[in-house]
């Protein structure tokens, strides 16, 4: 029997009540495909703050070490807003991402097609929609220095600096041509080398990396061009890779392509452990209510048994059950139209969870 252990960060906001979701369906894959799971659980963003003081303590720390994996909720939250930039609770994602050497943020954006009227385009333009968005996570200006607000002739000036070194480029291209080998061999790099020097030299290694895939297609595109693109027509894309900052803004981009931000999962890879969450925030206007959509949290579960234990056929199973739950017409509230059966947070976990035990 295959044994793993997970460390669980439920988080803030929402995060608890979709990873209790989860860990419902986690519980029915142990069961269905006889593998054995230990949970063990750690506060992380808002919550640790609370506890400890700073967002991303020791004691977590050392949970996500000695685990296979880590399952995250959602940090954050307007109680916290006031505090210093430096132990805000989103400073924990930043520091858990290094610590984890995760520097490949993999976002799909995929459309059921029972969802297709959740869409804001028009079904023809949607239809089918598949994209993987690939991120580099652990570089560029999210951590470039120097960074701050200084003191310049008098007056505030805010820096921030975008800075890549080659081998961040050529680990994150060739993660992206490895994925869409598995896809449709196809891969469109995002950049802006008609002004910023960082990533002509993104575009240069790209290139030179393409070199060891030349069974897959390379296309390159400036950044604003990308951005309409995906609205336009964007069936055109397969695997998307990018840098951290351009990554973050269009995946949310791809993310509404099919319909809300609640669907869709995400897995942080790179180092030995990989780190999987939604792509949605803490969405603290709705937590408590039992109304959030934990699909994406879900999901998120899939991508872990794929790139973490190398047991695609449980990302298959999971992916199945929730086709299934949608067509029969199951819906949160973000999601619900006319004439579908509104659900609840809980109830929709149990509905997924049941499926699976039912394969």
């Amino acid at each position: 029997m295959k044994a793993f252990k997970i460390a669980v960060l439920p988080g803030d906001g929402i995060g608890p009540e979709i990873v209790k979701q989860a860990v419902k369906v986690m519980d029915a894959v142990s069961e269905k495909f006889d593998v054995k799971l230990e949970y063990q659980y750690g506060l992380i963003g808002g919550a640790a703050i609370d506890e400890y003081g700073i967002p991303f303590p020791e004691e977590t720390k050392e949970i996500i070490l000695s685990s296979d994996a880590v399952l995250l909720g959602a940090v954050g939250g307007p109680k916290w807003d006031n505090l210093d930039f430096s132990i805000r609770p989103e400073r924990a994602l930043l520091g858990m991402r290094k610590l984890l050497n995760a520097f490949a943020n993999l976002r799909p954006a995929k459309l059921y097609d029972e969802l297709i009227d959740a869409s804001t385009l028009k079904p023809e333009v949607v239809k089918g929609v598949d994209i993987m968005v690939i991120r580099e996570l652990t570089s560029g200006i999210y951590f470039g220095i120097p960074k701050g607000i200084f003191e310049d002739d008098g007056e505030r000036v805010g820096i921030n600096t975008l800075r890549y070194r080659e081998h961040e480029v050529e680990r994150i291209a060739r993660v992206a041509f490895e994925v869409a080998r598995k896809r449709n061999k196809r891969v469109t790099s995002v950049d802006k080398a008609n002004v910023l020097e960082a990533t002509v030299l993104w575009r240069e290694v790209v290139e030179r990396v393409h070199k060891e895939f030349e069974d897959v297609e390379l296309n390159h595109m400036y950044v604003d061009n990308a951005a309409m693109q995906i609205i336009r027509w964007p069936k055109q894309f397969d695997v998307i890779v990018t840098t951290n900052m351009f990554g973050d803004i269009l995946s949310d981009a791809c993310a509404m392509l099919t319909g809300s931000l609640g669907m869709l999962p995400s897995a942080s890879i790179g180092g030995k452990i990989g780190l999987y969450e939604p792509i949605h925030g803490s969405a603290p206007d709705i937590a408590g209510q039992n109304i959030a959509n934990p699909i994406a949290t879900i999901n998120s579960v899939g991508m872990m048994f794929t790139y973490s234990f190398d047991m695609p056929e449980v990302e298959k199973a999971i992916d199945d059950a929730v086709k299934e739950v949608l067509a029969k017409g199951y819906r949160t509230k973000d999601i619900y139209s006319e004439g579908t059966k509104l659900v609840s947070t809980e109830e929709m976990g149990d509905l997924i969870a049941e499926e699976i035990k039912r394969m």
